[in-house]
């Protein structure tokens, strides 16, 4: 292995650095990307029980959820937002969400980088071979077939290496990109089903929506009182 990497020239130890990269990046997205790490399947129901059980959950209990998965950081800082309404808590989970997907994409695209341009350190060392090949002839002799020999397995080598290091990278990178997609759409369900969980249950807590209300009326009335002062000031002049 090390005479293969020794006659493809010093274009080799970049696409062996690539190499290593994207294995590296496939191994540690391939443990992180589990769907049992990302969303696990019974949070969602477990979250709803100890809420219709003990009536809430502790902030504690709740920070402890978020950190442990990417949907429980979603599902606990929806309900840690519950008590300011549905729609704070829908934009916080947006918000998270957000956030969580962005860290499954880290690295991706460094994975897609490396399997576009192993081909073309490969090809680059394929023209570099050939030209040496041509400089080993010179008006039409061969001046040193060793050099010749050594422009050709040059040529060959870098290619078929490039090829090597960019196909694994391809595929990894299109199955992480399919991967991140689906854990997408199981926040998204997941939430879901947990803000129509809380409506069937009753659980949401209204008392910041209702206060507002209470405000108002209570300005209504005190602006009723007045205008009632003044028009009897007018009566009075």
């Amino acid at each position: 292995m090390w005479e293969l990497v020794k006659a493809g020239g010093w274009l080799m130890t970049p696409i062996v650095v690539c190499s290593i990269l994207a294995l590296v990046i496939i191994i540690e997205r391939s443990h992180t990307l589990q769907f049992s790490k990302t969303v696990p399947s019974r949070l969602r129901e477990q979250l709803i029980t100890r809420l219709r059980e003990n009536g809430d959950i502790g902030r504690t209990q709740l920070m402890n959820v978020k950190e442990k998965t990417a949907l429980g950081d979603i599902l606990a800082t929806g309900l840690l937002y519950r008590q300011y309404g549905l729609e704070s808590m829908t934009m916080h989970m947006q918000n998270r969400a957000s956030v969580q997907v962005h860290q499954l994409e880290k690295n991706i695209n460094m994975l897609g980088t490396i399997g576009a341009i192993a081909p073309l350190l490969g090809l680059l060392g394929t023209v570099l071979g050939i030209i040496s090949s041509f400089l080993a002839i010179t008006d039409g002799a061969m001046q040193d077939p060793t050099m010749l020999a050594a422009g050709v397995s040059q040529a060959l080598i870098t290619t078929a290496a490039g090829m090597i290091v960019a196909i694994p990278a391809l595929v990894a990178y299109r199955y992480f990109q399919r991967r991140i997609i689906d854990i997408n759409a199981q926040f998204e369900t997941q939430a879901g089903l947990m803000i129509q969980e809380l409506y069937d249950y009753q659980l949401l807590d209204n008392t910041y929506v209702a206060a507002p209300a209470n405000s108002m009326t209570t300005i209504d009335e005190r602006a009723t009182d007045r205008l009632d002062v003044d028009k009897s000031s007018m009566a009075t002049i």
